[in-house]
């Protein structure tokens, strides 16, 4: 039985899913698994798969794609449909969900966002219901105006589909009215210790000296601290809980606390502000969450949050605590970001050397990049590594069959080749799919081209090379001599070349610096993405300029 084809194929998906790179073993195993009878035959197999797999491997991962999409598109058929059900069901699911997204607006969604963000929208598009965007603003020192406009731009832009928008400085009155409720229980008592002497306190497992003071009086201190009369210096509102409790964070918590400072949207009329933990348990029952998916960071957090609904007799979610994510070589914090862009280090928050979701969309970079990663990532509790190869594989697979290929020479140097013909060239737009066009340029005799320097750095004396869908040629004492105008059979250099009068261009790379060359003509006036052959896609937006995504 000829298993070449089965060989290719289950390469190709090997390479697909770890960076253009096909594993002998693990091609072999999946070959063997599926006919455990070849295992007699090993040995004759293993050399057919090495044959095969080296060969899809020397291949890049553009090729590789053609291959896929031209002969065996079910590769990508499976793998949608194994990507449907890569996340595991909810617990304790009673008809339609109501799940939410609580940014601070201290800047627009970063990457890691981007997490909670997709994960919460899959789990309401599968069993139906509301997903809330509630925006967490209470505290007015960590607050950029312009995260009220951004998040819910960001969120568009990666197809989330928010039912409801929630902003909780609009909520005061009705954290104070909860905040009453509490004191009037005797499960909250106002504070106005010093903060060291408070902490010290808990951490010994003590009680605060205000902790049994009568509901009456406390209402009255709150009342008075709500409405600017009183003047102590650090009055607090504490949620009673367990002074003993094992974890000195989750021993009386405080829910409220005064903050000076002017609020982008209600300028001074509160100074008495809700802590996270207040807000986030009141506005849980009264938007109605049934299933909250957050951080491990939080899991303290969601023990102090009972509290509240024990107290107040309320359904408690259903709480899934996910696993931290590393992203290595990222700038994410918003405060480092807000000085970077003071300081002009960074041109916005946009700008490519960030990892904010507006700078990597104007990278070109693909909204269903970011859900197709997080999905296949999945919903663990174990904290794990962000994979850029991985990401920019995936961003590769939907960019890939829409990008043109065009010439870009970089640091470009002029060739005059001797004796060569006039000629034609027709360079396709999309190798293996004439449909798609071609590129055409009548070349005069012994023309002037452009090249890379560092092509011509690694050319030989005497070596043959071969400008690509042109004709070849050969180094002789520093002259480019014509050869043939077909490929040769023998196996030889291929590089790319500009014609005369291609135009300046320069490349904006995630660093920040800058390639520049030549972009041949006809892909002077074409915008979008597109692959720069032997160099990457890239993100054109003007007639010379573009922002380098990825190879």
């Amino acid at each position: 039985m000829d298993y070449r084809s089965l060989i290719e194929k289950t390469a190709l998906k090997n390479a697909h899913g770890h960076d253009g790179k096909a594993d002998v073993g693990s091609v072999m195993n999946k070959i063997l698994g599926e006919f455990p009878d070849e295992r007699k035959n090993a040995g004759k197999l293993i050399i057919t798969v090495k044959e095969v797999v080296e060969k899809i491997n020397s291949l890049s991962p553009e090729e590789q794609n053609s291959i896929i999409m031209e002969k065996y598109a079910d590769i990508l058929t499976v793998e949608k449909k194994e990507q449907e059900h890569r996340l595991h069901d909810l617990k304790n699911v009673h008809g339609r969900v109501v799940m939410r997204m609580a940014p601070s607006p201290s800047g627009p969604l970063h990457l890691g966002h981007s997490r909670m963000a997709i994960l919460n929208d899959e789990y309401v598009k599968r069993y139906g219901g509301e997903l809330i965007l509630r925006i967490e603003d209470t505290n007015p020192q960590n607050i950029d105006p312009v995260a009220y406009t951004m998040i819910p731009e960001d969120l568009k832009w990666l197809n989330v589909n928010v039912t409801q928008t929630v902003i909780q400085s609009d909520r005061f009155e009705l954290y104070y009215e909860r905040a009453r409720d509490l004191i009037g229980k005797g499960a909250a008592y106002m504070c106005t210790c010093e903060v060291d002497t408070f902490k010290d306190l808990l951490m010994k497992g003590k009680a605060c000296p205000h902790r049994n003071n009568d509901p009456e009086s406390n209402l009255e201190k709150f009342q008075e601290v709500v409405e600017g009369k009183n003047k102590d210096a650090s009055p607090v509102l504490i949620i009673k809980t367990d002074i003993e409790h094992p974890n000195p964070s989750v021993r009386d918590w405080i829910a409220f606390r005064r903050i000076k400072g002017t609020h982008p949207r209600t300028g001074n009329r509160y100074t008495f502000y809700p802590m996270m933990n207040f807000s986030v348990a009141v506005d849980d029952h009264e938007l109605g969450l049934t299933h909250v998916i957050r951080g491990s960071d939080h899991i303290s957090n969601t023990e102090k949050q009972k509290y509240l609904f024990n107290y107040f007799g309320w359904e408690i979610p259903e709480y899934f605590h996910y696993g931290k994510i590393s992203i290595p070589d990222s700038i994410l914090k918003t405060s480092i970001i807000k000085k970077g862009i003071k300081d002009g280090i960074y041109s916005g928050w946009d700008d490519v050397k960030l990892q904010t979701v507006c700078s990597m969309a104007r990278r070109g970079y693909q909204p269903e990049t970011f859900r197709k990663y997080w999905i296949d990532s999945g919903l663990r509790e174990v904290n794990a590594e962000f994979s850029w190869d991985i990401f920019n594989s995936i961003n590769r697979l939907f960019i890939d069959p829409g990008a043109d290929r065009y010439f870009f020479v970089k640091n470009p140097v002029s060739i005059k080749v001797e004796n060569s013909p006039e000629i034609n060239s027709r360079i396709p737009k999309y190798q293996g799919k004439p449909e798609r066009g071609f590129r055409e340029y009548h070349i005069k005799d012994s023309p002037e081209l452009f090249i890379t320097g560092e092509d011509l750095g690694n050319i030989k004396h005497g070596e043959k090379i071969r400008l690509k869908d042109l004709f070849n040629v050969r180094l002789e004492n520093g002259i480019f001599r014509f050869s043939e105008i077909e490929p040769s059979k023998e196996k030889i250099k291929i590089i790319h070349w500009c014609p005369a009068g291609s135009k300046p261009f320069k490349i904006e790379k995630p660093d920040g610096t800058f390639d520049e060359g030549f972009i041949e003509p006809l892909a002077v006036n074409m915008n979008g993405i597109f692959q720069f052959e032997r160099y990457g896609f890239v993100k054109k937006v003007s007639d010379d300029f573009g922002i380098y995504i990825h190879n």
